[in-house]
């Protein structure tokens, strides 16, 4: 067995070491998956923050053995306290594994643009976070579009802003980005807690420590309150579409990518099957929403975006729901830039399109048009950070609102 395999035995072992267990699980199964197959060139090398240690070489039975014995025990082993949000790792970029010099070529990535990252926190009764506030060159005081984005497990503020490339957008078009930081004493994994009862409610819990920083932001700088959005990936995909449900009044529009629909769980069990089958139907989304999913997500299952579009169509007052949409789904297959992804438009009566979905083929659970230097990327495109931008300027009540052409032409 080849050196790939070695390596995949050996982080595999060190994650069931480590008490990691549906990381393991969810390694080997990519490394199965994908066995026989050439491993794709990467910026970002492969190497555990802990070292690696010497892989068995026996091979590929090996793995497969270790991967029965850990979803043989995966049922009794899983804890209440386990740091879960979006567990498991992208076949792109590896969750825990860094190359050298990683968080300072993501702390250059995310600050290249030349606007001021400002490092703040905010308290109240709800608790506190840290967040990193990142302002335009072209910021002068006067009223600009805020956008919040909430990281994945496994990543900080930092390492969202360079994989996403906000920032670069936010200095071309002049607009202000929030990245609130999930705590390790709220979740070892740095997961938001998207899946947990007292963190899916208005005014309690995560939502409101969330809220609480954008208001804090909206209060601070000049924003304008008419284009306040809200985007995540991965588990912070999943809390967007919380603050979404949570706080209409404050969210002019929502992005969510690889995420899943608000309240489709209530505790882990609930979440990991909710990350297979899209769960029960939860609260709705009463923005507009935008949802990117690669068709080939194995960690969260494109289901999800489905049960995330309903979730929207649901609140909406201007659909039929007897008879279901008035307006049919508009649907555009397109190729370039980037992998081929399919658009589907959802419009309301008066032919307001509420709700984009984008099915990115062949893509995995990574960040679409993302920068490498960041984890959980793809940087084949579609530009997802430009079409959300895009989706999201469309969406606030100042129509006036900056246009970007050339995007969203397939």
């Amino acid at each position: 067995m080849n050196d790939g395999w070695n390596a995949t035995m050996a982080d595999a072992l060190q994650l069931t070491r480590d008490g990691r267990l549906m990381e393991a699980t969810a390694l080997l199964q990519q490394g199965l998956a994908g066995a026989g197959q050439p491993a794709p060139a990467r910026a970002v090398p492969n190497r555990m923050l802990h070292g690696r240690r010497k892989a068995h070489p026996s091979g590929q039975s090996r793995v497969g053995g270790l991967l029965d014995r850990l979803q043989a025990r995966l049922p009794a082993k899983l804890p209440a306290e386990l740091p879960v949000g979006l567990p498991g790792n992208s076949p792109l970029i590896r969750p825990g594994l860094v190359g050298p010099g990683g968080s300072a070529a993501a702390a250059a990535a995310a600050s290249a643009p030349g606007g001021e990252i400002r490092h703040l926190s905010h308290s109240d009764a709800a608790g506190s976070r840290r967040y990193d506030l990142y302002v335009p060159t072209g910021y002068t005081g006067e009223p600009v579009p805020l956008v919040v984005m909430l990281h994945g497990g496994s990543q900080d503020a930092t390492d969202f802003a360079a994989g996403t490339r906000m920032n670069d957008l936010a200095e071309q078009h002049t607009f202000i980005v929030a990245y609130p930081e999930q705590s390790t004493a709220a979740n070892n994994g740095r997961y938001w807690n998207w899946f947990r009862p007292n963190d899916q409610q208005r005014d309690g819990g995560e939502p409101a420590i969330l809220a609480g920083i954008t208001r804090q932001v909206m209060s601070d700088y000049g924003v304008d309150q008419a284009r306040v959005y809200v985007a995540g990936f991965s588990a912070g995909g999943a809390m967007a579409a919380v603050m979404a449900a949570t706080y209409p009044d404050v969210y002019a529009a929502a992005g969510i990518h690889s995420g899943l629909a608000p309240g489709v769980a209530h505790d882990v069990p609930s979440a990991f099957a909710a990350m297979r089958n899209g769960g029960t139907a939860g609260p709705t989304v009463d923005v507009p929403l935008i949802v990117f999913h690669g068709d080939r997500d194995n960690i969260v299952a494109p289901v999800n975006a489905d049960r995330l579009i309903a979730s929207r169509i649901a609140a909406s007052p201007r659909f039929d729901r007897g008879a279901g949409l008035r307006v049919p789904a508009t649907s555009t297959d397109g190729d370039n830039p980037g992998r081929n992804h399919r658009r589907t438009l959802y419009q309301d009566v008066d032919g307001t399109v509420v709700a984009e979905q984008w099915i990115v083929h062949g893509g995995s659970h990574a960040w679409f048009g993302g920068n490498p230097v960041g984890s959980y990327t793809d940087a084949q495109g579609p530009d997802a950070s430009a079409e959300m931008l895009r989706f999201f300027l469309e969406h606030g009540t100042d129509h006036r609102a900056l246009r970007m052409p050339g995007h969203a032409t397939s």
